[in-house]
Formats: structure tokens, sequence, C-alpha cells
């Protein structure tokens, strides 16, 4: 047995991504973020579905529309294949936990 909120690794110098499960047509995933963003140039452009939730702390998704969405604890959204994102900000003090499932039809 495992717990979500408990952490596998104290380095957190970049954002920590776990696979949890797998299996032909999805993958879910933890990802432990700390004051982390993604890179000014970069923009994740996924050929999948993804459902995204914030399971603590608390963070901003950036879509190429100039739109933004603030996420903490509970909140969730589907990002639907080749919108453009990016993680605009997570709070810096505390991780931010987040669980991803990414999927196809």
């Amino acid at each position: 047995m495992a717990n979500l909120f408990e952490l596998t690794t104290t380095d957190l110098s970049s954002e920590f991504f776990e696979v949890l499960a797998q299996g032909e047509s999805v993958k879910i995933e933890r990802i432990v973020s700390k004051g982390h963003r993604s890179p000014e140039t970069g923009w994740y452009d996924q050929a999948h579905h993804e459902w995204v939730a914030v399971l603590k702390g608390q963070a901003i998704i950036e879509f190429d529309n100039q739109t933004s969405v603030t996420l903490k604890p509970g909140d969730h959204l589907i990002i639907t294949p080749h919108q453009k994102h990016r993680v605009a900000w997570t709070e810096p003090g505390i991780e931010t936990l987040w669980l991803a499932v990414h999927y196809t039809h």
C-alpha cells in the first residue's frame, strides 16, 4: 500500500513526477511542485486528454489563448488534446501535489 501524501523523495530542486499506474490507454501520475513553473518559452502540447487535480497547495495553469485557471485543493479540470498549456505558478512555500490522469478515447 502507498499514500499519495507521503513523498518518496526529498529532492524537489525540480518538479517530481511519479507514475502510479499505467495501461494501454491510460497513465496515472503524481506530480509534486514547490515554486516550479514551466519555462517561459515552453508549452505542453499533448496528443492525449489529461485530467488533472490539485490535492494540496495551489497552482495556476495558463493556456495559449491567454486564459488561466487557478487551482486550489480539490479543483480539477480536463485538458483536451493539443490544448497548449503550461504551469505559470505553483506555491513556493509548500509542496503542490497534483494527480494527473492521461488517457486516450
